[in-house]
Order: structure tokens, then sequence, then C-alpha cells
């Protein structure tokens, strides 16, 4: 097998939930781009629309789904329909996700940290859990991949709900690699850092906010979403593979500078 053939996913199915935009429109590129046929799930039927004729020029097999991930019935159907268009899914990345509500700890409603867990958490279990099942029953291995945080073992100060959802979904995802190793199932999460989407823009084009975390970042910019395409193709290949269980930091080396 040659260097190229290791990351050609043509006939490969990859569902990407939160793929209209972001860091899931990035990973859902790399993977057209790969050959791989790909269906994304956003709630923003527009976006679905502009999302998928964008993916649609790397000549694969596209289709958007609007679907509520924290919706079990949502999900339920949106992963049927999935599998009537596409027949399968090999991979399948938990991307879908919102911020908190940026506020002291001791004024946090209930309300708020629910409406964060119901989707970051409860969603990326529902979707995690639609795709294990199929996996098992058809065979032949997949990949899960959930998008979590830095936050997640570095905790977020005013945004308490949010850091918590991404531990949580981290462990989450170390459960699912050693439960399902022996289906040649592979699980990853992803410790991301500061990535410039529409749901961190506001924040990193704060002025204060820049002044004083640019200076912490080694290639001195912000992540982008495309530096999510390669890494989506090499863990999309990797069904069956010996590497499982990772949390892979992918934030321009922040962490540790």
């Amino acid at each position: 097998m040659s260097a190229a053939d290791l990351f050609d996913l043509t006939g490969h199915v990859a569902l990407v939930t939160g793929g209209n935009s972001g860091i899931g429109l990035g990973m859902a590129h790399g993977l057209a781009e790969a050959g791989a046929d790909v269906c994304v799930w956003g709630t923003n039927t527009e976006r679905n629309a502009a999302a998928a004729g964008d993916l649609a020029k790397h000549g694969t097999r596209v289709t958007a789904i609007r679907c509520d991930v924290g919706d079990e019935d949502a999900v339920t159907a949106g992963f049927a329909e999935t599998l009537e268009r596409f027949g399968r899914v090999d991979s399948c990345f938990a991307n879908a996700g919102i911020n908190g509500t940026i506020t002291p700890f001791t004024e946090l409603s209930l309300a708020d940290f629910r409406r964060v867990m119901r989707v970051n958490l409860e969603g990326a279990f529902l979707t995690l859990r639609a795709a294990a099942a199929h996996m098992v029953e058809r065979g032949g291995g997949g990949v899960l991949v959930g998008t979590s945080s830095l936050s997640s073992v570095q905790g977020s100060p005013r945004n308490e709900a949010y850091a918590a959802s991404k531990a949580a979904l981290t462990s989450l995802i170390q459960g699912c690699a050693v439960e399902f190793a022996r289906h040649g199932i592979n699980a990853h999460s992803l410790h991301v850092g500061w990535v410039e989407t529409p749901l961190a823009s506001a924040t990193l084009h704060n002025e204060t906010f820049e002044r004083n975390v640019m200076k912490r970042m080694p290639q001195r910019r912000w992540g982008d979403p495309a530096d999510f395409a390669r890494l989506a193709v090499y863990l999309a290949g990797g069904a069956g593979g010996f590497q499982t269980g990772d949390t892979i930091a992918i934030d321009g080396a922040y962490s540790i500078f």
C-alpha cells in the first residue's frame, strides 16, 4: 500500500455533526477531498444548504440533514435518513456544540447549565450511541470522534458548564475506546484550543482578550477550521488500527507554551 493509499477515503462514508460551519465544515472538506461521501448535520437549514453546495465541489456524494442532536427522536430519525441515503457510516464526528453563558459560577442557572449539557454532552452521547450500534451490527470496524476542548482539563472560569460538558465528553470517548475495541472501532477526542469559528469569534476579537492570549500562542495566530481537515482524514482512515483512546490536542502548542 502506497502512502497515498493510506489517505484515500474512496468508498468511505463520514457523518459530521455541526458540519455546516466552523471546525465541522473544515473536517467535512478534508474528508470529501480525500474521497469520502459526507453527511453533515446541522440545525440551520440555510447553512446546511450552503455547506452541501460547497462540499459538492469535491465530487463525492454529499447530503446535509437538519438535526437537533439534543433531541433523541431527531437523532434517531437523522441517523436512519443518513443510512437510507448512504447505506452505512464508517466514521462519526460528534462535533456539534454550543457555548455556555459567560457568567460568575454562583450566578449560573440550572437552566443554562442544562442547555449546554443538552447539546455538548447529551447530543454527543445520542450521536455516538447511534453510530456505535450501527458499526457493531454491520461489522468491519469504524471510528468515533468527539470534539472536546482544552477547557476539559484546564477549566474555564465563568464558563464552567462548557468545560464540564467537554470533560464528560472526553471521558465518554475513552470508555467507548475500550468497550468497542474488540469490534475494531476506534475512538478519539480532540482537545481544541483557540480556533476562529462563529462560536469563538466574539471572544477572539475582544481587544483585551487578544492582547493577553495571542502572546501565549507560539504560532502567533488563531487556529483555522481548515487545520482540522488533515486530522479528520487521518482519523477516519484508522478503522481497526492500534491507535485508539487518544485525547489529541490541536491548539498550536498553546497548552504547553
